[in-house]
């Protein structure tokens, strides 16, 4: 049985990934940061969302990220769903900041009520086929556009599935990109790599020497 336990972004400069993290989210240990050169380039085939309760904490959110050097890739807006903005970390990585809501119910906060890895894939229906014969449960699917998968109440991610020509029309950024995915997703299983090229470390065992992680 395997769920996803963590996830770890590549970055260039460790000490800076983690300023700009710690001042535009306050995310802390939910994700893991460790230092890579890698090459890569354009769009790396994954997003981060972090989904809150209204409209005026996407805004505050979006702000933050914005005064610690983020890159505007969507403006906060409202939509057919809910209101967000999509915004791109100096280290490259892509931030999808949404809620369903459509209105404020209360004071601004910097609560997040879920962390979302969303997964660019070539086959959304094969993708799905592959995790479910690594042990992950299926939540949600709608055919070949999205699936979601149940989440592990101990891990502070959860894990979902787009076509990536989908995912990288939602983040506002031209689908071409090669090279390293700069990644990293902690499973509870084996170590295994997907259809799509995105890796997944076992756990460590007792003892044994750590990865340089935040």
């Amino acid at each position: 049985m395997t769920s996803l336990a963590s996830v770890t972004l590549e970055v260039a400069d460790r000490t800076a990934a983690e300023q700009f993290y710690a001042a535009a989210f306050g995310l802390g240990p939910r994700i893991g940061l460790r230092p890579s050169q890698a090459p890569t380039t354009g769009f790396r085939g994954f997003a981060m969302s972090i989904t809150v309760a209204q409209p005026a904490d996407v805004a505050g959110f979006t702000r933050s990220a914005l005064d610690a050097g983020a890159t505007p890739l969507q403006p906060a807006e409202k939509s057919l769903w809910g209101y967000g903005s999509v915004v791109q970390a100096p280290d490259g990585t892509i931030w999808k900041l949404a809620t369903s809501a459509k209105k404020d119910t209360g004071p601004v906060s910097r609560e997040i009520g879920a962390l979302v890895l969303l997964l660019g894939v070539e086959d959304v229906k094969a993708s799905k086929r592959f995790y479910a014969e690594q042990g992950l449960t299926v939540a949600k699917s709608f055919g070949g556009k999205y699936v979601e998968f149940a989440a592990d109440p101990s891990s502070p991610v959860q894990l979902a599935l787009y076509k990536r020509r989908g995912l990288a029309k939602i983040a506002g950024v031209p689908e071409e990109g090669g090279g390293s995915h700069r990644i990293v997703l902690g499973g509870t299983g084996r170590s295994f790599t997907d259809p799509d090229g995105f890796g997944w470390e076992a756990p460590v065992a007792a003892g044994a020497p750590t990865p340089d992680r935040g």
